[in-house]
């Protein structure tokens, strides 16, 4: 597989990465019965590097989030290190941002609410389970402020497979086919990812490219 024609060859595994419960050698092995080798290592790597361009290409087909944000973090190891990741979802389960921490701390949770804000409209309420209130009431005057275990259990229990890039790539994933993005929109949910990540052209008329 060359990096010729990235869209068909590189972003068509890491799509398969993000989108299921897969490991990179997982991700090889389907290759592998299709007739492809390539290894494992290469597959890390383009997951890397073409997940952040992934993002950003949507960036502007984002719809605004909803104004009810429900934010928690899970700690998790990364590397041999324990660190925070930090994730909003808005009401209508639509992941507004990731942020990975190794300190939780007011620094941490001011550089989340600020990179959060920065990429979605101003909530009107925020629940969290653990917050930093003063830096709430500094960015969120207005906003009405619970701090209460059980709003959050919408994050708790949809928090993706958080490795660096890789969860926003999952963030990504999962807003598509909830239309949180104005893609694919004319087609079923089930087919929204694929006519997003493995169409080859950006242009291209909303089908999906066949890839043998």
């Amino acid at each position: 597989m060359g990096s010729a024609s990235p869209q068909t060859s590189q972003f068509w595994p890491s799509g398969w990465y993000l989108r299921h419960v897969l490991s990179c050698r997982n991700v090889e092995e389907l290759l592998a019965e299709r007739g492809i080798e390539v290894d494992h290592v290469s597959i890390y790597r383009w997951v890397q590097t073409f997940t952040p361009l992934l993002i950003d290409a949507a960036r502007t087909r984002r719809h605004g989030g909803g104004d009810r944000w429900s934010v928690d973090e899970t700690y998790l190891r990364v590397s041999g290190r324990w660190m925070y990741l930090d994730r909003a979802v808005d009401q209508f389960a639509q992941v507004i941002d990731v942020v990975l921490s190794d300190k939780r701390d007011l620094p941490a949770a001011r550089r989340f609410s600020e990179q959060t804000l920065s990429h979605s409209s101003r909530p009107a309420e925020i629940n969290t389970d653990r917050a930093a209130p003063a830096v709430i009431d500094e960015l969120l005057p207005d906003a009405c402020h619970v701090s209460d275990q059980y709003p959050n259990n919408r994050v708790e229990s949809d928090h993706a497979r958080p490795v660096v890039v890789v969860t926003g790539g999952h963030a990504l994933i999962q807003n598509i086919p909830r239309a949180h993005y104005e893609l694919a929109v004319d087609r079923d949910n089930h087919h929204r990812v694929a006519v997003t990540v493995y169409t080859t052209d950006p242009d291209h008329d909303g089908r999906t490219t066949k890839v043998q």
